[in-house]
C-alpha cells in the first residue's frame, strides 16, 4: 500500500479542481488529477508542486470509471479522499460560455431535454457512478472523505426567496442538477453514517472559470477553500452537510 494518503479530484485539469488538487498536494497527499483528456491531465499535474499524477477519467463513461478505480487499486492500493468536482453548466463546449447564454438556453420553457439530460449525466449520475466505483477503496481508508462540488443555486430555500440575487441563472438544467446532487450527498451520508467515511457538499462561490467565461468574482484558490476543508475533516467533523467558506447553506 502507498505510504501517503491519496486523493482523487475529478475534472482537475483546470479551474477549481486544479486549485483543489494543488492544495491537497501541498498538504502531503498524493493527488490524482482526473481528466477526460489524459494529455491535459498530465500537463496540469506538472504544474502542481508535490506528488500529482494524471489519471484518465470521464465521469460519464462506465469503462473509464472502472479503469480508473482498477488503476488506483493496482498502483496505490488506497484512496482516502474523493472530490467529485467535474461538472458542466450546459451541454456542448464549456469554454467561453457566457452567463447570458446559460440563462437563455436553460429557461424552462425552451430548454432542450437532451441538454438537460447531458447536464444531469455529468453533475448527478457521474457523481453516483464514480462514488460507487471508489467506495471499496474509501471503505478501507482510515478516514475516507467524499466532497461533492455543489452550488448555492442548488439550495431550494435560497432560490425560492425573491430576495436571492440571480436565483434563476441556473435554469432547468444546472440548478436542478445541483439540487439533485445535494440529495445524493445526503443519501450517501445516511448510508455511510456508521462508517469512518464523511460525505459533504461544498459551494465554491461565484468563481471565475471557463464555465462562466471568467465572469466570476472569486479566484479558484478562494473557491477551493471549502472543499479542501471538508476533504481534511477530522474524526469529529460533520457528515451530510452543505456549506461554503462562510458557513452552512440551507438545503
Amino acid at each position: 500500500m502507498h505510504d501517503k494518503p491519496v486523493a482523487l479530484v475529478t475534472g482537475a485539469n483546470k479551474g477549481i479542481g486544479h486549485a483543489i488538487a494543488k492544495e491537497l498536494a501541498a498538504r502531503g497527499y498524493t493527488v490524482l488529477v482526473g481528466s477526460r483528456d489524459l494529455a491535459r491531465g498530465e500537463a496540469a499535474a506538472k504544474q502542481i508542486a508535490g506528488d500529482a499524477r494524471a489519471i484518465a477519467l470521464d465521469v460519464t463513461n462506465a469503462d473509464s470509471i472502472a479503469a480508473a478505480a482498477a488503476r488506483i487499486r493496482r498502483e496505490l492500493g488506497r484512496l482516502d479522499v474523493l472530490v467529485n468536482n467535474a461538472g458542466i453548466v450546459k451541454s456542448g463546449a464549456q469554454s467561453g460560455v457566457t452567463v447570458e447564454e446559460i440563462v437563455q438556453s436553460g429557461r424552462p420553457s425552451v430548454a432542450s431535454l437532451a441538454d438537460v439530460r447531458e447536464v444531469f449525466e455529468t453533475n448527478v449520475f457521474g457523481v453516483i457512478a464514480v462514488t460507487q466505483a471508489m467506495l471499496p477503496l474509501l471503505r478501507e481508508a482510515p478516514a475516507g472523505r467524499i466532497v461533492n462540488m455543489s452550488s448555492s443555486l442548488g439550495s431550494l430555500t435560497l432560490i425560492s426567496d425573491p430576495a436571492t440575487p440571480n436565483r434563476s441563472v441556473g435554469g432547468v438544467a444546472y440548478t436542478p442538477s445541483k439540487s439533485a446532487l445535494n440529495a445524493v450527498t445526503v443519501a450517501f451520508a445516511q448510508e455511510l453514517a456508521g462508517t469512518a467515511i464523511k460525505v459533504n457538499a461544498a459551494c465554491p462561490g461565484y468563481v471565475a472559470t471557463d464555465l462562466n467565461a471568467h465572469s466570476g468574482t472569486r479566484t479558484v484558490a478562494e473557491g477551493a477553500r471549502e472543499p479542501v476543508r471538508l476533504a481534511l475533516l477530522g474524526p469529529d467533523g460533520p457528515t451530510g452537510t452543505f456549506s461554503d467558506d462562510a458557513g452552512p447553506i440551507p438545503w
